[in-house]
């Protein structure tokens, strides 16, 4: 009887450890340790413990430089160069001059008419008044013509990004193999800087309109290819089972069930890919490509935020009306009104209004209706900036704040990245990856980190590392904060709204006209406008799965005599976990774009390199930079978004 008179909950250290080596985080972190101690003395006794050794990397210069020598030398005489490229070149170029001389043929009131028309049949009067009056400012603001160029470079470059996208969506869609094959090179579309296949691509095409059309349909052509391989793969399997039982082919499935039933993601792509490809005109005009973002360029050039804004403000409004306009297309896609009767209608309407336009002469927008804001927005400028940037009793002025925050935070996490040992890094980075994923997204993550160290710019992307982690640091403490807010309060989403449209569509570089002249030059004004440019997407993440808990899981929370405080800790954070980890990820991907554009403005690291190789035609330093910033990009993503196994399983 003695035997048994242990307390039944009692265990032992060999119990213990054999608990605490069933946990799968621990087993993982054990193994990654029995591996370091493996690895560690081996790998010191090769090379050094500290920055990534010398004998492991590769030169790239002479290759590229190669390269870059041949594309010039036979730019106007290669075959490839005359009857292709030549014949892209001509094709973009025609497309998108025929676009243009189309909306000046409208002249302004025959646009406007046409905008609000259209607005008015998708959306409702109150969109279609808010259409008029967005197009009516870009006039108002002196920026017409500008406008339209962008329009036209608009509308071509997302035709090219839908159909392109829409393609290889629909490849990754309907089978695994592609799907497979195409997510690392969309992942390298998307995180690779603008900046770094500006430089190709200006090679290649010269400095136009060609090249900024070109890049604009890189870079804004993943999210329609994402978005569609999303909807066709989450198709709804009773239906298709249903569909296929029917004896349907497989393009009679895919026409009538398949794509019907990604409506939204296919719409999702549309609108996602529309606002990048604005994100880009700015971009695309240190390349030529002209119009609005060429007058933001000018106006970051001298430092002019008056002149910034008054060509980026169309750009937001652009964004705004285009996003509306599509997400109403959305919801009432499939809705029928006579609305072929009343889409005839608008379009004589529309059509009355350019004829009449062009019979008066008033095509173009009259001066005598221009409200010059450059000079006002310049004086509040200058006045912050004397009453702002120092001085400040106590709290001390923003120059102070960057100060602070390069000398405090910044420098000692450069520093301390910098001086860890290279193999630590990389298992720091695995255990990370691991812990959140599996042993594949470790290994990509080590793989990745590992190749910029074989690029030879180790030092540079720990640097560019610091800046990304401390901007998502901010960004998600304010990101969270924000969200939870808005998720709680009807009316605190209603008053940021337009607020996060404005933030989430005005191009990068005019964040950073005023971040410059409130904050000075340096790593921190990257910083800060790396925040304020991911700081929308984080929050609207969190609002909506905040929003999107089951609401059952609430009322039974609140029936077991929860409070406010405790729902949120217990149950919406909990339930709405893989939408905060994809609002990490989403600010980890924006803040590295921005913090790269950072370059321009002191932020050095690989951002330099990258806007110095754009600068000098250096395709070697260029495309270096860029290659690390995609392997950054990639790394950070593995570390921060768990894989489709892990998520459903909940661990």
């Amino acid at each position: 009887m003695a035997a048994v008179t242990a307390p039944v909950g009692h265990t032992g250290p060999a119990d213990r450890a054999r608990g605490l080596l069933r946990h799968r985080a621990a087993g993982k972190l054990l193994l990654l340790a029995l591996a370091a101690a493996v690895f560690v003395p081996v790998l010191n006794s090769h090379w050094a413990s500290g920055t990534w050794p010398h004998t492991l990397t590769v030169d790239l210069t002479e290759p590229l430089g190669r390269a870059s020598d041949w594309i010039i030398d036979n730019r106007d005489g290669h075959p490839l160069f005359l009857y292709f490229f030549g014949y892209v070149s001509n094709a973009v170029t025609l497309a998108v001059r025929a676009v243009y001389l189309v909306l000046l043929g409208a002249g302004w009131a025959g646009v406007t008419a046409v905008a609000a028309l259209v607005a008015w049949r998708v959306a409702g009067l109150r969109l279609a008044l808010g259409t008029a009056a967005a197009f009516c400012a870009c006039g108002l603001l002196g920026m017409w013509v500008p406008t339209m160029q962008t329009l036209a470079l608009m509308v071509v470059a997302v035709l090219a990004s839908v159909a392109l996208g829409a393609l290889l969506g629909l490849a990754a869609g309907l089978s695994d193999r592609t799907y497979r094959a195409l997510r690392p090179v969309l992942d390298t579309m998307q995180v690779l800087p603008a900046f770094a296949y500006l430089l190709p691509v200006v090679l290649i095409f010269g400095i136009g309109v060609p090249a900024a059309v070109l890049a604009t349909v890189v870079y804004a052509a993943p999210p329609m290819a994402r978005l569609t391989a999303l909807g066709l793969r989450d198709a709804d399997g009773g239906v298709m089972e249903a569909v296929a039982s029917l004896g349907a082919t497989a393009r009679q499935r895919l026409l009538t069930a398949r794509l019907p039933l990604a409506r939204k993601e296919l719409l999702l792509g549309l609108n996602q890919t529309i606002m990048m490809a604005l994100s880009m005109a700015v971009i695309a005009s240190v390349i030529g490509a002209g119009g609005l973002g060429d007058r933001v360029y000018q106006a970051l050039a001298s430092v002019d935020v008056g002149a910034a804004l008054a060509a980026g403000v169309p750009i937001v409004l652009l964004a705004v009306v285009l996003d509306r306009v599509t997400g109403a297309a959305g919801e009432r896609l499939g809705e029928s009104d006579g609305s072929l009767r009343h889409w005839g209608y608008a379009a004589v309407a529309a059509l009355a209004v350019a004829v009449a336009g062009r019979l008066t002469g008033r095509l173009d927008w009259p001066d005598a209706w221009t409200v010059p804001i450059a000079e006002p927005v310049n004086r509040a400028v200058d006045w912050m900036t004397d009453h702002l940037y120092s001085g400040v009793p106590y709290i001390g002025g923003t120059a102070d704040w960057a100060a602070h925050f390069t000398t405090w935070i910044l420098n000692p996490l450069r520093d301390g990245l910098q001086w860890l040992p290279w193999w630590s890094v990389l298992l720091i980075v695995a255990a990370l990856a691991w812990l959140i994923g599996t042993w594949r997204t470790a290994l990509t993550a080590v793989l990745a980190m590992a190749a910029i160290g074989v690029l030879g710019v180790w030092k540079p992307s720990l640097d560019t590392l610091s800046q990304v982690l401390a901007a998502v640091a901010v960004t998600l403490v304010l990101g969270l904060a924000t969200g939870i807010a808005a998720a709680r309060s009807e009316r605190v989403e209603r008053l940021l709204r337009p607020v996060l449209d404005v933030f989430q569509t005005m191009p990068q570089f005019v964040y950073l006209i005023p971040v410059v002249a409130l904050f000075g030059v340096g790593r921190a004004p990257a910083v800060a406008a790396a925040v304020v440019y991911a700081l929308p997407a984080v929050v609207r993440i969190t609002t909506q799965g905040l929003r999107a808990v089951d609401p059952a899981a609430l009322e039974s929370a609140r029936s077991l005599g929860a409070t406010s405080g405790q729902q949120l800790r217990q149950v919406q954070l909990p339930l709405a976990r893989p939408a905060l980890l994809l609002a990490v990820n989403q600010g980890v991907v924006l803040v590295l774009a921005v913090v790269i554009i950072g370059g321009l403005v002191g932020g050095g690291a690989l951002g330099y390199d990258v806007v110095f190789g754009l600068a000098q035609g250096d395709l070697a330093t260029g495309l270096v930079a860029g290659a690390a910033i995609v392997c950054l990009g990639l790394m950070l993503d593995r570390v921060t978004q768990p894989t489709e196994r892990r998520t459903k399983k909940g661990a």
